[in-house]
């Protein structure tokens, strides 16, 4: 199979619908678009061909190990004793939007995160990053304890018109579905989350109360979004991608999961 490159990706992106002005949320998974040459900056780059000066790229740079709660630090903690535990849970460095890498986020995100001109949020375990004209109005403003509602990037994205654009992932990973949690009912049930942040220079252990987030059932949303006449799909490299308009998708999910979840307590 020949290589993967910076234009056919470009032609490809186009095909499906991407076009200049657009904000774009991408999630990707490098590995589903084949033998990509120059790998990760075709990528990068592609997108920023099809877009143009205009266009921004918004992508989820999450830190999901910066927590005591979270699937990834449970998983790093199993089988610790309880004083291997408190020596781990005091070495765990504060989030520094700069410098701190997500987790698990993919390497286009890392890569659009530490890209000149890039710009992050400032939320602990949530962040995004975006790159282009619109970043810093998407950026700033993300509040501490508001994972993905009405106080992150992600209310702004909704009311930006944005697009959601899925490379070779599927709707356990769209971060987009989570804003939906936060308004699918007049009173979503909430949690409490403890991360590391900086106080005066040095780590602090914070916690706060926000929105359960629960990807659990976004696979079966998915399925049934995938019903609908406005997922728009195709190949992107040899990933099958999907390209939907966030105001809508959002909208959609908000109704079913007021239909289908069952409360989690």
């Amino acid at each position: 199979m020949s290589a993967v490159t910076r234009e056919s990706l470009a032609r490809d992106l186009r095909t499906l619908g991407v076009g200049p002005g657009q904000t774009v949320l991408v999630h990707a998974s490098l590995r589903s678009l084949g033998r990509v040459q120059d790998g990760v900056a075709a990528v990068a780059g592609a997108l920023g061909d099809v877009l143009g000066p205009d266009g921004t790229i918004v992508v989820p740079t999450a830190t999901a190990d910066n927590s005591d709660t979270s699937r990834i630090h449970q998983e790093r903690t199993r089988g610790m004793s309880d004083d291997e535990r408190r020596c781990y849970l005091a070495a765990m460095p504060a989030y520094d939007p700069a410098t701190t890498p997500s987790t698990g986020m993919g390497a286009l995100a890392e890569h659009i995160r530490t890209s000149p001109g890039a710009l992050r949020s400032a939320h602990p375990q949530t962040s995004l990053a975006a790159l282009g004209p619109g970043a810093r109005f998407l950026i700033e403003g993300h509040a501490a304890d508001c994972h993905y509602g009405e106080d992150s990037p992600l209310a702004k994205l909704y009311k930006s018109e944005a697009a959601i654009l899925m490379l070779g992932v599927g709707y356990e990973s769209c971060t987009a579905l989570h804003l939906a949690e936060y308004r699918y009912t007049a009173e979503p049930p909430t949690r409490r989350y403890s991360c590391v942040v900086s106080r005066g220079g040095l780590p602090v252990w914070w916690s706060y109360q926000d929105v359960v987030l629960d990807d659990r059932d976004f696979a079966e949303l998915g399925r049934a979004l995938d019903l609908t006449s406005q997922v728009r799909k195709g190949h992107v490299g040899c990933a099958n991608t999907r390209l939907l308009r966030f105001r809508e998708t959002v909208d959609f999910a908000a109704e079913w999961l007021a239909t289908w979840r069952i409360t989690i307590m």
